[in-house]
């Protein structure tokens, strides 16, 4: 049992005042010897919080799960889920505790949940904890996406337990302190709905609309609302996600944030050489959540999410039939909201803003040709920032290609496109700098900071956390960072790390 101190967060809970079912009431389990690893101080401040206090013997005590902070309710979420399309009933926190809620320096809400924290009535044989590598890998690729402008889960900080877990084989232990405007997932509607519980799926949506969607409270049909912002949210999310080249890997239904964010780090990656059906994950075997098919992945899990809904939007609609053409009409727009956000974006990404017919095909056309060469999605569209800016920078461009005529004759007709634009050749090529990062953490650069920090060296980690952290940055000295694995180093596929 953790023991009880004096640290506070200042917790402002609400989910804990939900009923019962909801949850389960446990503590995190302590370690044998907890010591801090790292700490986001930025992150703290901006949640109101100490970072010295953190840092201390006490702040690092409740990071493992050893002492509970004053004002805390530590609980395990309950939640379902489809799992590659396999409907399991009942999934919930197996190795999680929330600790509870704050309200930062700006008014905004956030959970404050451990990773890693020992087991709950939902770890299903599980031993509730977490290996080292996999939680530093979801420090890097949260703050990095972040950094990058996209709506995520952060990482407070990482703490090593002193104990060992075994996976594929013995690893050290650690705990990661996640950051979320909350853990309500699809996967959380879905938990009450296949009981049945209709009073709780509107207890939940009631919750989440106070919660996320304080719009939907005022609108005439509040529970089609919800919906409809949901879907929203998701498809300027998954477009976000494309134009960066983000593979999440493993897109289940209990991974799918109801708020919007990016949630669960676990086989994710990043593009390099550009393939539509890349898959890295190594249990997607059918590429289900492969880099091309998210769009669609999420679509069928926000049809899932609008059949929990459908007893509400019936009775406000007046009949279920009448529920039901509501919210396929409304998941119909997914798909257009998507392709909007995503055509912004990638139209942005070639320097392009006031949008004429042909422009589309035109960005769609050099991303066939990066495919045909197997040329590095972030590399490629960093250097059509210099292109953009000085024609002699295209040699470097056409080395990312097998055949560099590919490029030549498309940027022909690229440079005549940008001379129909308002915006100087210097303000552009800046335009394209801030969509087009230069520094995305690559697989196998993550891969040897794990390897690294499991030796008890993490200058790797720290190094590159340093570099991710600025990704529009141009940074002199880095071009380790910046550039393609070889093909010794080249990682084929991630592991989810439970």
């Amino acid at each position: 049992m953790a023991e009880q101190q004096t640290i506070t967060f200042d917790f402002k809970n609400t989910y804990s005042g939900l009923p019962e079912h909801f949850f389960a009431k446990v503590s995190p389990t302590p370690v044998a010897a907890p010591s801090l690893i790292k700490l986001n101080v930025e992150l703290s401040q901006e949640l109101g919080l100490d970072p010295q206090s953190l840092a201390s013997m006490e702040g690092v005590e409740v990071l493992a799960g050893n002492r509970v902070a004053l004002g805390s309710e530590p609980l395990a979420a309950a939640y379902a889920g489809h799992q590659f399309g396999h409907f399991v009933p009942q999934l919930g926190d197996g190795r999680a505790n929330l600790l509870g809620e704050v309200v930062d320096v700006s008014g905004r809400r956030f959970d404050i949940q451990l990773k890693g924290a020992g087991r709950t009535p939902f770890s299903r044989g599980g031993d509730g904890r977490a290996a080292l590598g996999p939680v530093l890998r979801e420090y890097i690729l949260s703050e990095c996406m972040a950094a990058l402008g996209v709506p995520t889960t952060r990482a407070l900080a990482v703490v090593a337990t002193g104990e060992t877990v075994l996976r594929e084989r013995p690893l050290p232990g650690a705990v990661f302190t996640r950051v979320a405007a909350s853990h309500l997932r699809v996967g959380t509607f879905q938990y009450f709905a296949a009981r049945g519980d209709v009073e709780a799926v509107r207890t939940l949506a009631t919750y989440t609309i106070e919660r996320h969607y304080p719009e939907a409270a005022h609108a005439h049909k509040s529970y089609l609302a919800l919906l409809e912002g949901v879907i929203a949210r998701q498809a300027r999310l998954v477009a976000q996600w494309m134009l960066l080249g983000f593979i999440h890997g493993v897109m289940n239904t209990d991974n799918t944030s109801i708020s919007g964010e990016t949630i669960d780090y676990g086989p994710c990656a990043f593009l390099e050489a550009y393939d539509p059906e890349q898959v890295f994950s190594s249990i997607d075997q059918q590429g289900r959540y492969a880099y091309n098919n998210q769009p669609h992945a999420m679509h069928w899990n926000l049809v899932r999410f609008a059949e929990t809904l459908l007893p509400l939007i019936a009775e406000e609609e007046g009949s279920e039939a009448a529920g039901s053409d509501s919210a396929k009409e409304a998941l119909e727009s997914f798909i257009p909201q998507f392709e909007a956000a995503r055509r912004e974006g990638l139209l942005c990404k070639i320097g392009v803003v006031t949008e004429r017919e042909g422009d589309v095909d035109l960005a769609e056309d050099l991303l066939q040709r990066m495919a045909k060469s197997d040329a590095d999605f972030t590399l490629t569209f960093r250097r059509l920032c210099d292109a953009a800016e000085f024609t002699d920078e295209d040699e470097r461009f056409t080395a990312l290609f097998v055949n560099p005529s590919a490029f030549h004759s498309w940027a022909a007709v690229w440079r005549t496109r940008l001379l129909l634009e308002p915006a100087s050749v210097k303000e552009r090529a800046a335009m394209m700098r801030r969509v087009n990062p230069a520094f995305i953490p690559r697989n196998h650069l993550v891969q040897e900071a794990i390897d690294a920090a499991y030796r008890g060296d993490f200058r790797p980690f720290e190094d590159l956390l340093s570099v991710v952290l600025r990704p529009y940055e141009d940074s002199a000295g880095h071009e380790h960072y910046e550039s393609p694995a070889r093909p010794e180093q080249r990682v084929l596929q991630t592991f989810c790390g439970t």
